[in-house]
């Protein structure tokens, strides 16, 4: 297995847009995971699967075509030849993804791909259970974290921006709702894995908080494990 970059962390963050910056940084493959269970998600409800049929969810994965494009700053992700990259962006994907995720079939077929992508080249994987369960030896592992308010104003102007009719409330709801599912659920739950440099990016720029994490893993990768990390 090549090198392996882990980025975890909640919804909101700024976990993506730092992860695609460092993987482009250091020319190493940008994985999104969470496009991966937003995808399942996606193609569950089109199905019309019962989000509690596990047998029938893993055979649901084992049938998926997922790929991702890397032609533009933001990869975008196929289902065999169907680009779903915006429509598992809605916030109802959001939400089903947290619950889909929670499906031990489910864990089990998507933590088998993403360990196979992780065999092949140098990698910065961002999720909510990298360091944790599906890359627990890690080169360097990074939990991207902020105060639930700041989140949910990234999240409000995001949003915003797309043109949808939300509310600040409504978003910082959902954004609670989230958290409480990812945090509590019996299968890798969202939590720092022991080992991980903790990144508060409630008052950091992208830039600054890119910075921090190449600065640390440049460092491990050119000297050891003995390179001194920033400190937050």
């Amino acid at each position: 297995m090549d090198k392996i970059i882990t980025i975890d962390g909640p919804a909101g963050a700024g976990k993506s847009t730092v992860s695609r910056i460092v993987a482009k940084e250091l020319d190493f493959l940008y994985l999104d995971t969470g496009a991966m269970y937003r995808a399942v998600a996606l193609q569950a409800k089109m199905q019309d699967l019962d989000f509690s049929d596990g047998d029938g969810l893993k055979e649901m994965c084992g049938r998926l075509d997922l790929r991702f494009v890397s032609d533009g700053d933001v990869p975008r992700i196929f289902n065999g030849e169907e680009d779903i990259s915006l429509v598992i962006r809605s916030p109802e994907m959001d939400m089903l993804a947290s619950r889909v995720s929670a499906v031990k079939e489910v864990r089990e077929a998507m933590t088998g791909f993403q360990r196979r992508i992780g065999a092949k080249r140098g990698l910065v994987a961002e999720g909510r259970d990298m360091g944790t369960v599906v890359f627990p030896d890690a080169d360097k592992k990074f939990f991207v974290t902020a105060s639930v308010e700041v989140r949910a104003e990234r999240r409000y102007q995001e949003r915003a921006y797309r043109g949808e009719p939300i509310l600040k409330e409504e978003v910082l709801a959902e954004l609670k709702k989230r958290d409480e599912q990812d945090s509590n659920r019996s299968i890798a739950p969202l939590h720092p894995a022991s080992d991980a440099l903790i990144l508060d990016t409630s008052f950091l720029s992208i830039d600054e908080v890119v910075k921090a994490i190449l600065i640390s893993t440049r460092g491990y990768l050119e000297d050891g494990e003995n390179a001194e990390s920033p400190q937050f």
